[in-house]
């Protein structure tokens, strides 16, 4: 297989979520059959829809020949090892790692939807990607990061620092 670009957005707030996050970006890394391409910084956001510590988020770009659900399982393995639990929606989380784009296809399945359902609406995937991706990527059904940005603009972001 082709190796295929996707995009993984990181996030995490409970513990320490900035070195939570360096540290699932080497797991990424670690991950069979992927290759990191390149790593958004670190960005600080408020929890949109739940209650909790403020989240570190990033981005990471990495070219893989894994099928879209075989980079799931790797993604939720490696949230596993960060103790992960899901108690109920949106609850405060060690670490959480969203399959944001899987090259320029689209999956709508039970168990996984890209691009992203809720990508376009989130400031704190939307910097970092255009980070990464520059502000020209087109989100499927939704339209380009510069035209999206304004629309998340109310939403508090800071960037931290390099990953």
């Amino acid at each position: 297989m082709v190796p295929l670009l996707a995009y993984v957005g990181l996030g995490a707030n409970l513990g320490d979520p900035a070195d939570t996050v360096r540290t699932a970006i080497e797991a990424l890394a670690r991950m069979p059959a992927s290759r990191v391409e390149a790593v958004s910084a670190l960005y600080r956001s408020a929890p949109i829809d739940a209650e909790g510590p403020e989240f570190v988020n990033a981005v990471v770009a990495l070219h893989t020949t894994l099928s879209a659900y075989e980079l799931l399982a790797q993604l939720q393995a490696i949230e596993a090892e960060f103790g992960r639990e899901r108690p109920y929606q949106n609850a405060p989380r060690t670490l959480d790692l969203d399959l944001l784009l899987y090259g320029d296809r689209e999956i709508a399945s039970d168990d996984l939807t890209v691009p992203h359902p809720r990508m376009h609406q989130r400031a704190f995937v939307l910097r970092p990607l255009a980070e990464l991706a520059g502000d020209g990527l087109v989100i499927g059904g939704h339209g380009s990061i510069a035209s999206l940005l304004p629309l998340v603009a109310a939403q508090p972001i800071t960037r931290l620092e390099t990953a």
